[in-house]
């Protein structure tokens, strides 16, 4: 080794040191960044594992309420029908005995929805055709035909994509969400009624914050969108937005999802962005407004291509 270094070699060594440098510096950052992110996703799946006890904890409240009531709601709901038959000579009373019959139907059906969000959900996962199980939603969300008028229906699935779900509860979760999506289109009067469903293989961030392979099912509508202060409670149970209605639909979406270990996400369309490795059950958007063509909402499901854990 030479007893001293030219001025060239002590700039090389230099450029070593400072390369070297450079590159643990961009190594802290990256490190950092991924800390950082991990971190967001943890606490994102710590908040997703306090929902669902939350959740169930209130099911076995609203559960016990529900059969307490059911007995005598349907005792009233018999005499009523009784009443409607036998006064047929008096109008003004038979109307009346109408009214509370249907009264007594509308809280029935509170109680059926309070019943099905606090029941276990037990899931019997299969492979099942992703296109034939969006189809079949579609066909089984056509209970009433008036609603469905001007709605134009688009479905986009690849042929061969299939999604690890239950027959039966993934049905229920997409007629639930179909439902709502044409229900706004209708109630704001969209000029253009257009719903969108979709599948296709994702990368998303799972409910325990590791990122993973998922088929994503979509439901798109061309509504007015979600306000931005209602997007955060929407999966709350009871929490509505219409004058009518239970505001259970979405809490019970939400449970058999989670059941199979997926995550939803609810935002509007064009808040969507890079949205797709993002999770929860709601992520916050722009306020609604009329919507043109493409604007509206979106719903998704996001689910494991493997079987939970759980």
């Amino acid at each position: 080794m030479p007893e001293s270094m030219s001025q060239t070699d002590l700039e090389q060594l230099l450029g070593a040191v400072n390369e070297v440098t450079s590159r643990l510096t961009r190594t802290h950052e990256q490190l950092t960044g991924e800390v950082a992110r991990l971190k967001g996703e943890l606490s994102e799946a710590n908040r997703q594992v306090q929902r669902s006890k939350h959740l169930a904890m209130l099911g076995e409240m609203a559960a016990g309420i529900a059969h307490e009531v059911r007995n005598p709601l349907g005792s009233i709901g018999l005499y009523a029908r009784m009443l409607v038959e036998d006064l047929g000579a008096m109008p003004a009373q038979q109307t009346t005995a109408r009214k509370i019959a249907e009264a007594v139907r509308r809280l029935d059906a509170v109680v059926t929805d309070v019943l099905a969000f606090s029941r276990e959900v037990r899931v019997r996962p299969m492979m099942i055709d992703a296109g034939e199980a969006l189809r079949s939603a579609i066909e089984a969300s056509r209970s009433e035909d008036a609603m469905w008028v001007g709605v134009q229906v688009e479905v986009d699935v690849p042929d061969s994509l299939e999604v690890l779900a239950d027959p039966g509860l993934l049905q229920q979760a997409l007629v639930n969400v179909i439902r709502n999506a044409v229900q706004a289109m209708q109630e704001a009067g969209s000029p253009v009624r257009v719903l969108r469903l979709g599948g296709a293989k994702r990368r998303v961030v799972g409910a325990d914050g590791r990122s993973l392979e998922a088929v994503v099912l979509s439901v798109r509508d061309t509504g007015p969108g979600v306000p931005a202060d209602v997007l955060p409670r929407l999966f709350n149970p009871f929490f509505t937005t219409r004058e009518t209605g239970t505001g259970l639909g979405l809490a019970i979406v939400h449970r058999i999802v989670d059941a199979h270990g997926g995550t939803v996400f609810l935002g509007n369309v064009r808040d969507l962005g890079d949205a797709g490795g993002r999770s929860g059950v709601a992520v916050s958007g722009r306020r609604g407004k009329a919507a043109a063509d493409g604007a509206g909402a979106v719903v998704e499901f996001r689910m494991p291509m493997e079987p939970s854990a759980a």
